[in-house]
């Protein structure tokens, strides 16, 4: 049995940054790593990104095991013990530790039909067994109009691949954007050649020969070569649940990101944590969460307590359009827009009861930070104050 005086499991970016926040404070303490994956923790977003433009498969690696940590790849943790202090993976082997991570991420939500023949886009073995696809066949289905079948659906596009997208929702992107602005997505995804099919249901998948047959609820039936799926994800709770922990849309933890054990700490897509900024809990699953709120997780393992306070953004990338958003997107709210260019540059402000909850920048760059002050904010604005006020 290995002792750790940190052990981590996951090997997502949140491992990874949890690792790093350690060695900010105790550089020489064990750690261990384990991943069910059998690479080594890497940046994910290129995978629907920057990978399909060129960037090199080698600027993915974040290197974690430079910074001196044992990692046990292609292992899956089966139990933990919080009183012995101790999990088994499943492989038999067992682990013990002074203090544990739990950065356990998420499992994409699957459809009831499929089988093995949908990508559901998540890992660096989905992209490459997408890239091989990519290269030797021509027309893919993207099963989801929301964060990755957006990118997924222009990446490929924009590699000469004949797309057709199909989600339930009326535009894409629905769920944090105006309905004006999603359905000029639409439009605008339709110009760029991909076949969008909104309000249309999959109900079916079927293989003739080398090619895959989806049914639709409206009787339609689409031929491709390929499905990739994005429907979201489902927080991975269950070893939480089995460790007596509390779990409440994730796994809960106070603002040391400790759970309801004081020697377990979580972070990252599977953290449900409490924002002061918004006055609520939240559980995000993006890049800059899971790179702070790992590093945080880490300092605090390691004694140095930080409250995680942050309030994350996101971006995205879709063919010449993208953005950078912070606070809550959430398109019932009433929306303030300030067009620079209308749906091609500008600011769309989040109002509750006359704060501003969140912010879209919408082409606009360098303009977080501000965004993130605006929210803070603890006065009323009113909507005629808000044209201009972040410069685009």
């Amino acid at each position: 049995m290995s002792h750790y005086k940190y052990l981590i499991i996951g090997g997502g970016m949140t491992a990874d940054a949890a690792v790093s926040g350690i060695r900010q404070t105790d550089l020489t303490g064990s750690i261990g790593l384990i991943s069910a994956e059998s690479d080594p923790p890497y940046n994910r977003p290129p995978l629907s990104k920057r990978l399909w433009q060129g960037q090199p498969l080698k600027s993915i690696w974040r290197e974690t095991e430079s910074q001196g940590v044992e990692l046990h790849l292609g292992r899956k943790v089966q139990a933990i013990d919080p009183q012995g202090k101790s999990v088994t993976d499943d492989q038999g082997k067992g682990y013990t530790f002074e203090k544990l991570l739990l950065a356990t991420g998420g499992t994409p939500r699957r459809l009831p039909f499929g089988n093995t023949q949908i990508i559901y886009f998540r890992t660096l073995v989905d992209y490459q067994r997408l890239r091989v696809l990519a290269e030797q066949k021509q027309r893919f289905a993207v099963i989801g109009g929301g964060f990755i079948g957006s990118e997924i659906a222009a990446a490929l596009a924009m590699n000469g691949r004949k797309v057709v997208m199909i989600f339930p929702g009326q535009g894409i992107g629905e769920r944090i954007f105006p309905p004006d602005l999603a359905r000029f997505l639409n439009a605008y995804y339709r110009k760029k050649g991909i076949e969008v099919l909104s309000g249309e249901l999959v109900i079916d998948l079927q293989e003739h020969g080398e090619q895959l047959v989806l049914k639709t609820k409206r009787g339609q039936e689409i031929v491709v070569d390929g499905v990739v799926a994005g429907l979201g994800i489902e927080p991975n709770t269950e070893l939480a649940r089995q460790a007596g922990l509390k779990v409440e849309n994730g796994i809960l933890v106070d603002e040391f990101l400790r759970t309801s054990n004081p020697n377990i700490y979580a972070a990252g897509d599977v953290a449900n944590f409490f924002n002061p900024t918004l006055y609520t809990r939240l559980r995000v699953e993006h890049e800059d969460n899971a790179n702070t709120m790992g590093q945080m997780a880490g300092r605090s393992m390691a004694g140095d307590a930080v409250a995680y306070h942050h309030l994350p953004y996101f971006y995205s990338d879709m063919f010449d359009l993208g953005y950078e958003a912070v606070g809550n997107l959430n398109p019932e709210l009433e929306t303030i827009v300030d067009w620079q260019d209308p749906y091609r540059k500008g600011v769309i402000y989040y109002l509750q009861e006359g704060q501003v909850r969140g912010v879209l920048l919408w082409n606009v760059w360098g303009q977080v930070e501000a965004a993130r002050s605006l929210i803070s904010e603890p006065s009323p604005v009113r909507p005629q104050d808000l044209q201009e006020r972040l410069p685009a």
